[in-house]
């Protein structure tokens, strides 16, 4: 049964169940409206980008998570989408091509401060299509499905328990203060990066370090 253990810190069956729910949300929201905005005569693929699932699976499974704030599902998707075309009619080879594209877009949305793993797909999705892809396709349907995606997010989590855009907890401080600072040295013990905001590490920091303080009293 520990292969069915949760791998994430702090989730539980509520949680998960209700990402399933806004998923379904948020999905159907997005294609659905992508749909009347753009028109019902596109093809589905040109109407809701597959990358959109992935980005369902941050805003809604980890709402906390900064690859899954605002700027990074838009900023992300659409920059990203743009790479991808330039590369599609710059190399006609798509295995060459595909390659350039999500480097290339790994390294813009590092840039610019939006890095949303989904991106290297949407980044993909234009390249895969070769020098046929849209130009309009970073506007349409990348941003428009990644800003309904996160306005379908916005909403829903106003009933899920769940702030979002994430704001990180307000703590009172204990006895043992600790620093931003103390968690950039730690971190740069590590040597990894982490999907955890340095406020949100901090947060859990001092109440960890409460909690262990109450224990030793008891």
């Amino acid at each position: 049964m520990r292969l069915f253990r949760p791998i994430l810190a702090g989730a539980t069956l509520r949680d998960r169940a209700a990402a399933c729910l806004g998923a379904l949300f948020g999905i159907g929201l997005t294609g659905l409206v992508s749909r009347w905005v753009l028109g019902a005569d596109h093809a589905a693929h040109a109407l809701l980008i597959a990358s959109m699932g992935a980005s369902a699976v941050l805003v809604f499974a980890v709402p906390a998570s900064p690859l899954a704030q605002p700027w990074p599902v838009i900023g992300g998707n659409a920059i990203s989408g743009l790479i991808g075309v330039i590369v599609a009619h710059a190399i006609h080879d798509p295995m060459i091509g595909g390659a350039v594209a999500v480097s290339l877009a790994i390294g813009a949305m590092s840039l610019f401060g939006c890095l949303h793993p989904p991106g290297g797909g949407t980044a993909l999705t234009p390249v895969l299509a070769g020098p046929a892809a849209a130009w309009l396709f970073p506007l349409a349907p990348a941003a428009l499905n990644a800003v309904l995606l996160v306005g379908a997010a916005w909403l829903f989590h106003r009933f899920s328990g769940h702030a979002y855009p994430h704001r990180p907890e307000k703590i009172t401080p204990g006895p043992l203060t600790i620093s931003e600072a103390d968690i950039d040295a730690a971190l740069s013990e590590m040597h990894e990066a982490l999907d955890v905001s340095r406020e949100d590490l901090r947060a859990v920091a001092v109440l960890a370090a409460q909690h262990a303080a109450g224990r030793r009293k008891s």
